[in-house]
C-alpha cells in the first residue's frame, strides 16, 4: 500500500505545478491578461460575484461533433477500424525518462463524420514493473498539458506498489502538443504575449487586452484553422475510449487531475458501463459558467495568497512582508503594480521581469505550499529590485527553455479548449460589470481573472454547463483540497453530489490537488481502491 510522502515529491511537485500553472498563465492572458479577462478553474460556482443562471444570458453553442452520434461507436462499424488498433510501442523523442515508450493512436478528426479524416495521438506508457493488473490512464489537466511528458514525474507521484500493477500510460489529448496540436504565436511573438504589461485597471490595459486577444485568435485560426472545431472534451473522451480498446481493457481505468477530472467526468458521462477504476482528483464542476469559473478562481487565488502570507509572516525571518495578513496582501499588491511600471533586471541582462511574467510566477507559487520557502526568497530579491528568481519560476511554468523556445502548445492548447468547452456571457456590458465585480472584490489577482477571456476566438462553444451523473457506473472517486485555489473545494464536492455514486475524500490542506502531496492519507485511500477494489468511505477527511 502507499507509504508516507517520500521527500522526493517536491521536485516531482515542482514540474507538475509548472505544468498546471499553464492552466492560469494561459486562461487569463488568452482574452485581455492584464485586467479582468480570463479566467481558468473556479472555487464559489453559484455564490460567485455576478454568477448567472439563465441561459439566455449566455452566448449561443454551436454543435459538438462528439455528441449525439447514432450508436456507440464501439459497436458501429463505421468506426470498426480505430477500434480493432493495437498499440506498437517503440522510443519516444523529446521525453527525459529512460523508461517511457510511445507510440501513436488514429481517431477521426470529426466524430460524427469518420470519412472526414483522422488526427494522430500521441500516447506514452511506463511498463507495469510487477505483475501486470492492467492499465492506469492518466491526464494531469491543463487544458493543454502534455500527458507523455507528464510520464516523467508520474513515477515521484505514484507508489511503487501501484507502479507495480499497472501499466502508466499518458497521452496528448487532441490539440495538445504532439496530437495536432495547434499552433499559434511563434516563439519570439510568444514571449512579448506573455511579457506585455500595462497598469492594472487602464485603459491602456484594456486595449492590451483586446489587441493581444484579437492576435492570438487570428494566428490560431490561421496556422490550425482545420481542428478549432473539434477540440472540445466531449471529442478528446470519446479518444479516450479509442485507447481503452487499442490497450485491451474491458473498462478503462483512470487517474485524472484537474481539468483531467472533467475529462474523466465527460467520458463517464458517454461510457458510464465501461468506468473502471476512476479517481478524479482536484475536481471541475461541470456545471459552471465561463463567469462562475473566472470569478470562483479568483476567490481561490485570493485566499491561497492570504494562506502563503499568514505562513510568511508566521517565519519571520525571510518574509519580506510585515503587519497584518492584509496589510502584507497589500504591500504584494504593490510590488507587483510597481513591477508593472518599472520592470526588473534580471541575471540576464536581455530579458527583464514585467509585471505579467511576476504576476503569473506568484500564481504558480500558489499551486504548491512546498514552494511558499522559495516564494518567499523570490519576492524578497524583488523587493530589492532583482527579478532573477521570479522570472525562473515564469519560465518553468510556461516551460520555457533557455535558448528561448516553448517545450509544448500549452499557452494557447488550453483557449481551444475551453472556449469550446463552456459558454461566456453573451452581453458585452454585463461581462464588463462581472470583470469589474471580480476585481473589486478579488483585488490580488480577480483584476486578471474576472472576465471572459474567449470573447474573440474564432469557435462558439458546443458545450451547456449540466451535471453529470454517470448512472451505471459504479463508484467514482473524487477528491477536493481544502484550499486549493485552482479547482477550489465546492466543485469536488458538487461533482461528487452529481455523480449517482460519488465519493468524495477531502485533503485538508493547501495547495493543488491531494494524491501524490497528501503526505499518505489520500495515497493509502486511493491505492487501497486502485490494488484491491476497497471503495474509500464517502466522507472521509483527513
Amino acid at each position: 500500500m502507499a507509504t508516507a510522502a517520500r521527500p522526493r515529491r517536491l521536485l516531482a511537485r515542482l514540474a507538475a505545478a509548472a505544468a498546471a500553472s499553464l492552466l492560469v498563465l494561459s486562461g487569463c492572458t488568452i482574452g485581455d491578461g492584464r485586467s479582468g479577462s480570463e479566467g481558468s478553474d473556479d472555487g464559489g460556482a453559484a455564490d460567485a460575484p455576478g454568477a448567472e443562471e439563465d441561459a439566455s444570458d449566455r452566448e449561443e453553442l454551436g454543435t459538438s461533433a462528439a455528441t449525439d452520434l447514432p450508436a456507440d461507436p464501439a459497436e458501429d462499424p463505421a468506426y470498426a477500424e480505430y477500434y480493432a488498433q493495437e498499440i506498437e510501442w517503440g522510443p519516444c523523442e523529446g521525453v527525459a525518462a529512460l523508461r517511457v515508450e510511445c507510440a501513436t493512436l488514429t481517431v477521426p478528426l470529426a466524430w460524427d463524420d469518420p470519412a472526414a479524416g483522422d488526427i494522430e495521438l500521441a500516447v506514452g506508457r511506463i511498463a507495469a514493473t510487477g505483475e501486470r493488473a492492467g492499465a492506469l490512464v492518466t491526464n494531469p489537466g491543463g487544458p493543454g498539458v502534455s500527458g507523455v511528458n507528464y510520464l516523467e514525474s508520474m513515477p515521484y507521484l505514484i507508489s511503487e506498489e501501484v507502479a507495480e500493477a499497472y501499466d502508466l500510460i499518458g497521452f496528448d489529448p487532441r490539440g495538445v502538443q504532439r496530437s495536432a496540436g495547434v499552433e499559434c504565436l511563434d516563439d519570439e511573438e510568444t514571449d512579448e504575449y506573455l511579457s506585455d504589461t500595462a497598469e492594472m485597471g487602464s485603459t491602456e490595459s484594456d486595449e492590451l487586452g483586446e489587441k493581444w486577444a484579437a492576435r492570438v485568435a487570428e494566428s490560431c485560426e490561421a496556422n490550425s484553422g482545420d481542428v478549432l472545431p473539434y477540440l472540445d472534451t466531449y471529442s478528446s473522451a470519446r479518444d479516450m475510449d479509442v485507447l481503452r480498446a487499442a490497450l485491451g481493457s474491458e473498462q478503462l481505468d483512470y487517474l485524472g487531475y484537474s481539468y483531467g477530472t472533467y475529462l474523466g467526468a465527460s467520458y463517464a458521462d458517454l461510457y458510464p458501463q465501461r468506468v473502471g477504476h476512476f479517481v478524479l482528483d482536484g475536481a471541475v464542476d461541470p456545471t459552471l459558467t465561463r463567469e462562475q469559473y473566472a470569478a470562483g478562481q479568483a476567490e481561490g487565488f485570493e485566499g491561497a495568497v492570504e494562506a502563503f502570507l499568514a505562513d510568511c509572516l508566521e517565519a519571520g525571518e525571510g518574509c519580506p512582508f510585515h503587519g497584518t495578513v492584509p496589510e502584507a496582501a497589500q504591500q504584494l499588491r504593490d510590488l507587483l503594480d510597481g513591477i508593472d511600471a518599472e520592470p526588473l533586471s534580471t541575471a540576464d541582462p536581455q530579458r527583464q521581469l514585467t509585471g505579467a511574467l511576476a504576476r503569473g510566477a506568484v500564481l504558480t507559487l500558489m499551486y504548491e505550499d512546498g514552494l511558499w520557502e522559495q516564494g518567499r526568497d523570490a519576492l524578497a530579491g524583488a523587493m530589492e529590485d532583482d527579478g532573477t528568481v521570479l522570472l525562473s519560476i515564469s519560465d518553468r511554468s510556461n516551460e520555457r527553455s533557455l535558448d528561448g523556445t516553448y517545450r509544448t502548445n500549452a499557452t494557447f492548447a488550453i483557449a481551444a479548449v475551453n472556449c469550446l468547452d463552456r459558454p461566456g456571457p453573451a452581453d458585452e456590458e454585463a461581462a464588463e460589470q462581472q470583470a469589474q465585480r471580480v476585481a473589486e472584490e478579488f483585488p490580488t489577482f480577480g483584476p486578471m481573472l474576472g472576465g471572459d477571456g474567449c470573447a474573440r476566438w474564432p469557435e462558439p462553444p458546443v458545450r451547456e454547463p449540466a451535471p453529470i451523473a454517470a448512472e451505471g457506473s459504479g463508484p467514482i472517486v473524487v477528491i477536493g483540497t481544502t484550499g486549493d485555489p485552482a479547482t477550489p473545494y465546492p466543485w469536488a464536492e458538487g461533482l461528487a453530489e452529481q455523480l449517482e455514486e460519488g465519493v468524495l475524500l477531502t485533503f485538508e490542506g493547501n495547495g493543488h490537488t491531494a494524491y501524490g502531496r497528501s503526505g499518505g492519507c489520500i495515497e493509502e485511500q486511493v491505492d487501497a481502491y486502485l490494488l484491491l477494489d476497497t471503495v474509500p468511505t464517502d466522507g472521509l477527511r483527513c
